[in-house]
C-alpha cells in the first residue's frame, strides 16, 4: 500500500493487558471504517509470532496494538468506531505526519507481512526543543538506523496533535520492519552477518545515536505483526 497524499493519516495506540484484539481484524469494522472515510488501514498487533520478541514498557499502560488509518474528512466518526471496537481498552490517538525513509514493501490485503514490525512510541525530552529535537532524530539519526539494523521498512510519523480527549504525551511514532529471524536472533536484527565484533560495533553506534535524541528512555518499544487493507 503507498501512501495517498492527499488524506490525512491518524495513529492509535491501543492499550491495556486485555484489550480486545480479534476485533480490529474483523470485517465488520472494516466496513465501519470504510464509511466514517476510511480508504486504507493498517492494524499492527502483538500477537504469538512475536511473542518472544523484547519488549519495552512505557511510562503508560501497555500498548497492545497500533491503528493506523487513512482518511478524508474529519475524524470524530472514526474515534467513535474504533473507541467502540476495542471498548474496555484505551485508545489514544493522534494526526500524524509521514515519512518513509524506507518503503515497507507492499503486502496483500489481510495478510500478514512477513516481518517482526517493531513500533517505537518517542517522547521528546524536555532539555530539547522541538527544531533541535527533530534535527537530531531525522537528520542525524536516520542514517545510522539504517545503516546498523536489519530493517527493509522504516516509516516515521510525527504527531500533529491529539484526536482523541486525554491522549497520553507522545512526540512520534516510529514502525520499522525486521525479518522474522530478528525476533530471537541479534544478527539478523542489526543485519551483522554473524560477524560478533560487528555487531558489537552496530550496536554501540545505535545506541549513542539514540541516545542524542531521548529515545533510550520513555519508550514504548512494541514487537508486533502488520496487516494492512485497502478500503
Amino acid at each position: 500500500m503507498t501512501t495517498v497524499p492527499d488524506l490525512t493519516k491518524l495513529m492509535f495506540l491501543v492499550r491495556g493487558e486485555d484489550a480486545p484484539l480479534a476485533e480490529l481484524l474483523e470485517d465488520g469494522l472494516r466496513g465501519q471504517l470504510a464509511a466514517a472515510g476510511v480508504s486504507r488501514l493498517q492494524v499492527n498487533l502483538d500477537d504469538e509470532p512475536v511473542a518472544a520478541a523484547l519488549r519495552i514498557p512505557g511510562p503508560a499502560a501497555p500498548v497492545r496494538a497500533v491503528v493506523s488509518v487513512w482518511a478524508a474528512g474529519g475524524t470524530a466518526a472514526v474515534v467513535d468506531v474504533l473507541a467502540a471496537a476495542v471498548a474496555g481498552a484505551t485508545l489514544d490517538g493522534w494526526e500524524v505526519e509521514e515519512r518513509l525513509p524506507l518503503a515497507p514493501p507492499e503486502v496483500a490485503d489481510g495478510r500478514r507481512a512477513e516481518a517482526l514490525a517493531n513500533v517505537a512510541v518517542l517522547r521528546r525530552p524536555a532539555e530539547l526543543d522541538v527544531d533541535e529535537w527533530r534535527h537530531r532524530w531525522l537528520v542525524d539519526h536516520t542514517p545510522v538506523a539504517i545503516e546498523t539494523q536489519g530493517t527493509f521498512g522504516y516509516v516515521q510519523n510525527l504527531v500533529l496533535r491529539p484526536v482523541t480527549e486525554d491522549a497520553t504525551y507522545v512526540s512520534a511514532i516510529v514502525e520499522e520492519l525486521f525479518p522474522m529471524a530478528a525476533v530471537g536472533d541479534l544478527h539478523a536484527f542489526y543485519g551483522s552477518g554473524g560477524d560478533a565484533d560487528e555487531l558489537r560495533s552496530r550496536m554501540e553506534r545505535m545506541m549513542a545515536s539514540v541516545g542524542r535524541f531521548g529515545a533510550d528512555r520513555d519508550l514504548d518499544l512494541v514487537p508486533t505483526s502488520r496487516y494492512g487493507w485497502s478500503l
